[in-house]
């Protein structure tokens, strides 16, 4: 049971051991992420046991989702890191003459805190952790009391590699969770609900800590298929990313918005998509994960019974087995409140709109809180570079879904409701350092323009000055 003394503890011996310097030479880092790639393959096994016990995921799933993805962003991190890590040289510039050259440090923070959400529990804890250590930081990790088998799994494994006093895991509620952001950290990288997020940056700010943060998005991830779209390429994919994970993703398609002139067949081309891709009875597929909480399937089940009359397909479930079917609700209104917050769950409704009325649809997405994805299918490519280029977003994909959160060298976070930071490769690098600046200076050939005075026999020094700032 962690207790506020023990937590201040921990939290004062980690400062400790920073401040020793030992985390701070590149290669001391690069130990500790190789360590942790082997644990990753160590444990593979029992994390995707602990994956499925969760969540329900299946082996493939799991490494998709988690285990695959963790271990390529490790790989990312060993490759680029001493380049990441190496000063920048700039030239002083002719008005700081004598001084020739500056340099910019990529200091890391400190202590930091890390806080990790149940639906993606291994990779959204050692994903983070990767990107710290890389920075010469130290750790605490607060995981999701909702995914405790991968809490179990990961305090195991990361208790045989690293003393508490450089990354420790702590386990527990939202109590616990308050009992580390009453603590001191140098940052704070929280991933979870905009609610929640709110609170954190709150707590954050009593002691100015600087806050990453990763949200799902107030209201939700639009995808707009246009009647240009191809219908069926659409509807596999959209299919593909309501089944993953039932629906409890971050970066999912809260509602899709589909033009009016080829509703019809895209619903059936969506219908058919998850039959083949689930088969028809989705709910008693062992593939097919389930909701992780009672109270996340009572959430589901109640707000798929508001609609009832407009359910096209799904509207089933199992509360023992906790999974419910890909459900897709139509038509529906782009001022109702299905589609006004994030669902987390495997439901999908679908907002008909004129084609021609495009614009008034992107304005309204647009006046609403930024999502943390924006996903459109579409031929027309000059459009969407027009709309992906100008409106507000985390990030997102053209006739394609959820991929650009797997390309490497790119940065991955929200903006307003869906967060704030990024992080990923050399972005997460950057997340968890700050870059200082220090200029070199010289005890000869020192100029005078600086200092007083600048009047009398000094008013020459503006002229100069004028000329060199130019």
């Amino acid at each position: 049971m962690w207790t506020q003394e023990k937590i201040h503890a921990l939290v004062q011996e980690q400062n400790r051991f920073f401040r020793s310097g030992k985390t701070l030479p590149v290669p001391f880092r690069l130990r500790q992420l190789a360590r942790l790639r082997q644990a990753v393959l160590k444990y593979r096994e029992k994390l995707t046991e602990a994956l499925c016990e969760d969540l329900g995921r299946c082996k493939a799933e799991a490494y998709l989702l988690d285990i695959g993805v963790l271990l390529s962003e490790i790989a990312e991190a060993q490759k680029g890191l001493r380049k990441w890590a190496k000063p920048e040289l700039k030239f002083s510039g002719i008005q700081c003459f004598p001084s020739v050259y500056t340099k910019i440090y990529k200091m890391p923070y400190g202590t930091a805190l890390i806080i990790s959400p149940f639906n993606f529990p291994v990779l959204l804890t050692l994903g983070v952790l990767t990107a710290c250590i890389a920075g010469g930081n130290t750790a605490v990790l607060k995981t999701s009391s909702k995914s405790v088998h991968c809490t179990a799994v990961m305090q195991q494994m990361l208790s045989e590699i690293y003393p508490q006093k450089y990354v420790a895991l702590v386990d527990g509620g939202h109590d616990t969770a308050d009992l580390c952001l009453a603590e001191r950290f140098d940052k704070i990288f929280y991933t979870g609900s905009p609610k929640v997020g709110v609170h954190v940056m709150q707590m954050a700010a009593k002691n100015l800590t600087p806050v990453a943060l990763e949200l799902g998005g107030e209201t939700g991830n639009w995808c707009i298929v246009r009647k240009d779209a191809d219908i069926r390429d659409a509807a596999r994919k959209i299919a593909f990313m309501k089944l993953c994970n039932s629906g409890q993703i971050c970066i999912n398609i809260n509602q899709a918005a589909v033009a009016e002139e080829i509703a019809e067949p895209f619903l059936d081309a969506l219908k058919q998509e998850f039959i083949r891709q689930i088969g028809p009875d989705p709910v008693h597929n062992p593939e097919y994960p389930h909701l992780i909480s009672d109270a996340a399937y009572k959430r589901c089940a109640a707000e798929a019974e508001q609609y009832r009359d407009r359910i096209v397909f799904g509207g089933n479930g199992d509360p023992v087995s906790r999974k419910y079917a890909p459900t897709v609700i139509y038509p529906v209104r782009t001022d109702e409140a299905i589609v006004q917050h994030e669902l987390f769950s495997p439901l999908l409704p679908v907002v008909p709109y004129p084609d021609a009325e495009i614009d008034a649809l992107t304005e309204l997405i647009a006046s609403r809180e930024h999502g943390l994805a924006l996903y459109v299918f579409t031929k027309n490519r000059r459009w969407a570079e027009k709309l992906m280029s100008s409106q507000q977003y985390g990030g997102g994909c053209v006739n394609e879904v959820c991929l650009h959160l797997m390309v490497k060298g790119a940065p991955f976070g929200g903006t307003g409701h869906s967060g704030m930071g990024a992080y990923h490769g050399e972005w997460g690098f950057r997340e968890f350092t700050h870059p200082s600046t220090v200029l070199y200076g010289s005890t000869h050939f020192n100029l005078s323009l600086r200092e007083h005075p600048y009047s009398g026999k000094g008013a020459w020094k503006e002229r100069i000055l004028e000329k060199l700032e130019r």
